[in-house]
Order: structure tokens, then sequence, then C-alpha cells
């Protein structure tokens, strides 16, 4: 399988208009070939901004002392545009600030934004392989959990970046706060036979 080799996506910064305590940058793409395709993107961006935001914001009754937000390019290439969107912050006399990770990853081929099951063949147990891969660095990476790992949740968070899908977990749900984000890279070519070959791990997973 050929894979046609496409110019990135042209992305540029925009804050979040707020007050003085907020400063949120997400990502816009523009220049777009696929007006109806752009617009999408940037609706669903400024949507995930958001509803971080809305997270943070509704999570505690005390004042917002400081809110940081930023964006991550993650995959630019193949007809595939990954990217998270992260938002710090900081309520008045909270013992320490909190952080969210969301991301968001479109199939530029097909116009749509991927859920983790888009990224496999139908019917294949990917939640299984998925889980057994990360049990495995886990314990290679002697990683504490809080309650035992059992296997992910079906829609749980991911992104790819160039030939691997990593997939992660939030502050607190699997492992305590001071361990950070646990992200798991996981290399296409472990999942090469259950990913959806015009998909785009399958994209990935071709070597030219």
């Amino acid at each position: 399988m050929k894979v046609a080799i496409t110019l990135p996506v042209s992305i540029r910064s925009v804050k979040v208009s707020g007050g003085p305590k907020q400063s949120v940058y997400y990502p816009q793409v523009y220049g777009m070939q696929n007006q109806q395709l752009q617009s999408f993107i940037n609706r669903t961006i400024v949507l995930q901004t958001q509803q971080l935001i809305n997270q943070q914001a509704g999570n505690m009754p005390s004042t917002v002392e400081e809110m940081i937000g930023y964006y991550e390019m993650k995959d630019n290439q193949r007809m595939v545009l990954s990217l998270s969107l992260s938002n710090y912050t900081y309520h008045y006399q909270a013992a320490h600030g909190m952080t969210y990770i969301k991301s968001l990853t479109f199939d530029l081929q097909k116009g749509k934004l991927c859920q983790l099951k888009d990224l496999f063949k139908p019917g294949s147990n990917y939640v299984k392989r998925l889980s057994e891969l990360i049990s495995t660095q886990i314990k290679q990476r002697n990683i504490s959990i809080l309650n035992g790992f059992t296997e992910i949740r079906p829609n749980q968070d991911f992104y790819i970046a160039d030939k691997a899908l990593v997939i992660y977990f939030q502050l607190y749900e699997i492992t305590p706060y001071a361990f950070g984000f646990p992200m798991f890279p996981i290399s296409v070519y472990e999942l090469e036979d259950i990913i959806e070959e015009n998909g785009p791990l399958g994209r990935m997973a071709v070597s030219n």
C-alpha cells in the first residue's frame, strides 16, 4: 500500500480572550483546500478547549487564581492530524494546581475525528491487546498503580506520534498525583495485525 506524501496542515496559535489570570492558547488550522473540513476541525478544537475550561472552573467553588492552557502538535503527516490540549488551573488556597489533557486525532482522508476504536479493524479485541501491552510496560517501568490495573476504557485517551500510538491516563486515574501523566507509547508494528490498514495507524505503518 502506497501513501501519498501530503504537506502538513498549517497551524497558528489563538488565545482565548479571558481575564488577567487566564492564559489559554489553542491551535487553529488554516489554508486547507477543504474549507468544510477545516471548519469542522477548528470547531472541534474550540469546543474541546472550552470543555477543559468549564471542567476546571466548575470543579471547585473557590476562585481561580491562575489558568494556563497550551497545546502540542503530535502528528501532522500522512493525512493525520493529532494534537493534545492541556489546561492547568490553580484554585485559591488549593494544595496544588490541577491539570487535564485531552487529545484530538483527525483522519483528514476520511474527514472525521477518530475514536480509539476507529484505528482498528472492526471486531478486533483492541482493548485486550492494548491492555496487555500496557500491563507489560507497567511492570517493566516499575510504575506504582493506585488500585491495580486491569484494562483500558474502550475510549481511552490517546494520540498518535509518528509510528507510535500513545495511550495515556489522567492524573489520579491509575497512578498517584506525583507520578504525573502515565504515558504508554506502543509501536504500530506491535499492532499490525489488528490496525485498520486504511486508517491513521495503517498509514503510519507504511515504510515510505
